[in-house]
Order: structure tokens, then sequence, then C-alpha cells
């Protein structure tokens, strides 16, 4: 009897990583991205508006240069076995109670992902629905519709997966991967630092 073969078609990986380091500077940064929030009133979304890793802040380049690192273990275990030119832009997200990040992706961007600097950690709100998640991140099946087949058991169906992150976490994930971001619901700031990582073009990139 031949023993069948089996292969994952499209997959869509998800990186997730504690950075080290975050214990000593997620204070440091949580502060700086405070005093940037006052200086610019609409800072979370006005993401164009500049690019928080051109700031030269210690804490900020640190956290810059781990980005970079996570790209480059990203691509690695994707199999991409060339050097990969590419840009980061990112910005810092300030969400106080009842902010959230409706459903979107990140359009012209190869990859995107997110570092987070403080997470509350307790609902201080009134008691309510027992199905609420406050400050997690859903990811959805890119492929429409596919969940029409779904049954019980079959993990290649599941329409969502659902991460509640911790402070120091850092999610790396295919820019065109719809998410959303539950809403706030402490009276604490959740305060993280998105990116999108953008590839200069080169013919090396086209596939054989």
């Amino acid at each position: 009897m031949t023993t069948p073969t089996f292969t994952k078609l499209w997959p869509t990986q998800l990186m997730e990583i504690i950075l080290p380091g975050h214990d000593q500077a997620n204070s440091i940064l949580a502060d700086h991205v405070e005093k940037l929030d006052i200086q610019r009133a609409q800072m979370t979304t006005d993401y164009l508006g500049d690019n928080l890793f051109d700031d030269q802040h210690p804490v900020i380049q640190w956290l810059n240069q781990s980005v970079q690192r996570a790209v480059l273990d990203y691509s690695q275990n994707l199999g991409i076995d060339y050097s990969l030119d590419f840009a980061v832009q990112a910005w810092a997200n300030v969400n106080r109670m009842g902010d959230y990040h409706n459903l979107h992706n990140h359009p012209h961007a190869w990859l995107s992902g997110t570092y987070y600097v403080l997470i509350p950690e307790h609902d201080t709100l009134p008691s309510g629905r027992d199905d609420r998640t406050p400050n997690c991140i859903s990811f959805f099946d890119p492929r429409p519709q596919a969940n029409m087949t779904a049954i019980r058991g079959d993990g290649e169906i599941d329409p969502e997966h659902r991460i509640r992150p911790i402070a120091g976490q850092l999610l790396l994930w295919p820019a065109f991967l719809h998410h959303l971001v539950h809403p706030n619901l402490s009276h604490e700031t959740r305060i993280s630092v998105s990116f999108n990582v953008v590839l200069r073009w080169n013919n090396e990139y086209l596939p054989d």
C-alpha cells in the first residue's frame, strides 16, 4: 500500500516572540510614547505622518533593531535564502478606554507587526457579557468563504485566530491578513508600536 503525502498549500505564517530586555525597555518606551502622544493629538490615527523608527532615542532604536532581526527570522523560516532589501515604517498606538481598531489589513506592505509595550491587566468596567475579550487581537482566514465547510476538529478552517498579547511580545504576519483589535475596557492605557515592512524591489524576488 502506498503511503500518502500531504502538502500544506498557501500557508499563512504568524510569528510570536517575547523580546529579550523588554522588562527594562518597556517602562522607558511607554514614557517616551506618552510624551509623543501629548505633542501629536492624532498620533495613533495619523500613522503615516512620520516614521517612529526615525527617532534616535535609544529605546526606539532597540525596538527598531529587534524588529529588523524578527523580519530576518520570519523570512528564513519561510525558506527565503537570499537577502531582502526592506524598510520598516512604524507608529505608536495609545489606546484609552473604549478605543479599538476596526477590521483592516495593510496595503502596499509585505509584512505587518505589533510590539506590545503596556497591556491593561483588568477590565475595569461594570460586569457585563462574558464573551468580551478586551485588548485581544483577532486574525481572520484570508480565504474567502473557506469556513463554509467547517466541521468540528478541522483546524484548517477555523475562521478566527485570537491572541491576548502580553507586554514584551512581538507579533509579525503577512500584511494582507485581515485583523482587528478588541476594545480597551480598562481605565488603564494600552500602548503598542505597530509597523509595516515594505520591500524595495529587486528582480531577485521574482519566482523562477
